[in-house]
């Protein structure tokens, strides 16, 4: 991906964060196998903080590897607050 950071902040629990389109966003980290960093709130108002893996997007849901919970999940793309995708940090050997 480029180095180029995507932030998105969900202000109105929708679809576009900040003019972004959040299915935009988990396809190209999908596509990349990117680790991406998002604010949830569930269906019982419940906010977290989880860093996934996107495996797959249907709709206005998405599967996901929740490292949180250590398995497979399903998400609502509208109950994503804000996401970013997650910088990896290469080890230099010397």
């Amino acid at each position: 991906m480029d180095k180029k950071h995507t932030f998105a902040y969900n202000k109105n629990r929708c679809s576009l964060i900040g003019g972004i389109n959040v299915k935009k966003i988990l396809l190209k980290a999908m596509r990349y196998g990117q680790i991406v960093e998002v604010m949830y709130i569930s269906k019982s108002g419940e906010v977290t903080k989880r860093r996934i893996k996107v495996l797959q997007q249907y709709g206005e849901s998405f599967q996901a590897y929740c490292f949180l919970r250590n398995t497979k999940r399903t998400f609502l793309i509208d109950s994503v607050l804000a996401l970013i995708p997650v910088e990896r940090k290469e080890n230099l050997v010397i």
